[in-house]
């Protein structure tokens, strides 16, 4: 994909501020501290476009990026682990569930593992909540260049493991992804467009 043009164009803190859907949006979705940000930065060929952090938690809002005015790309707070206000916290599950089950024009999610853990309880129960709601799962196992060769093909075996075990089959597999060498993002790319039909 060419990126010819990425912008942001919303935040939004609460339900009622969400803009009106009128393109095609790609979700993007994780636990905290996940490389979430970094993730699409790579994608869009931005240094800073999401901002990123060691903090977990910086994204706090339901946040909307315009590529090439033809879809947007929609970064979703992370869940797990924040460093947030806990009332900022109790507000985020309402907001992503009202976005989630409300949103015409949402063609599918990424949702993003940190290939050195196993899922989390966390994570089947999100791409179990897509399921039943009908969202198609792009799941990227991200931060892959901090493994060695040997020890990420193991990991992402067992990953596949754990997943087939406990959530419906995906889509696609999992596909291994790495912010500081690329790995992966031709891929991604691929399995975004085929989301959008564009």
């Amino acid at each position: 994909m060419k990126v010819t043009s990425a912008e942001f164009h919303a935040a939004a803190h609460q339900a009622a501020a969400v803009p009106e859907p009128r393109l095609p949006e790609i979700a993007f979705m994780g636990r905290s501290n996940v490389g979430k940000s970094s993730l699409i930065n790579v994608l869009l060929n931005r240094k800073r476009l999401a901002r990123t952090s060691t903090t977990p938690g910086r994204t706090q809002a339901v946040q909307f990026y315009l590529i090439n005015n033809r879809f947007f790309f929609v970064d979703l707070p992370g869940y797990g682990y924040a460093r947030a206000p806990i009332a900022l916290r109790a507000e985020w599950g309402p907001l992503v569930e009202s976005y989630l089950t409300g949103r015409a024009t949402l063609r599918g999610a990424v949702v993003i593992l940190d290939v050195r853990r196993l899922p989390a309880d966390g994570d089947i129960e999100l791409l179990a909540y897509l399921e039943r709601l009908s969202i198609p799962p792009i799941v990227v196992l991200t931060k892959a260049d901090k493994l060695p060769r040997g020890r990420l093909m193991a990991q992402c075996k067992e990953i596949e493991r754990v997943l087939a075990e406990r959530v419906a089959p995906l889509p696609d597999p999992p596909l291994t992804f790495s912010s500081t060498t690329g790995l992966g993002k031709d891929t991604l790319w691929r399995r975004i467009r085929q989301r959008l039909d564009v």
